[in-house]
């Protein structure tokens, strides 16, 4: 269990790390949605810093347990928020990318509560 929780940990934080930088360089397709959800500019720094400040929780979490539970719930209410703002800007066809993200920061909290 340790083994899988560890190997799970790594891929999601570098996961959502690769998305926060993407966000933090704008990237086209991180950019794009969010014009077309009409997310505002202000935000795409606070929203790239919280994605990865949440992947480098998720690492830390390997040695401070309960930073790496909270990071697992900011990253989880994150992409729940996420999902949400697809489906209030009716882009169903772009709801499931945040759920993607949520799966990895759900399965690390699950095993990190399991061990």
């Amino acid at each position: 269990m340790n083994l899988a929780y560890h190997i799970v940990g790594v891929v999601s934080a570098l996961w959502i790390g690769f998305s926060g930088y993407s966000l933090f360089t704008e990237q086209q397709f991180v950019v794009d949605p969010l014009i077309d959800y009409g997310v505002p500019r202000t935000w795409w720094n606070w929203l790239a810093l919280a994605k990865s400040a949440g992947a480098l929780g998720l690492v830390a979490g390997f040695f401070l347990p309960p930073l790496g539970v909270a990071a697992a719930i900011g990253l989880i209410l994150y992409f729940t928020g996420a999902a949400a703002t697809t489906i209030r800007a009716h882009s169903y066809k772009t709801t499931p990318f945040p759920l993607l993200y949520l799966a990895p920061a759900a399965a690390t909290l699950a095993l990190q509560l399991a061990r």
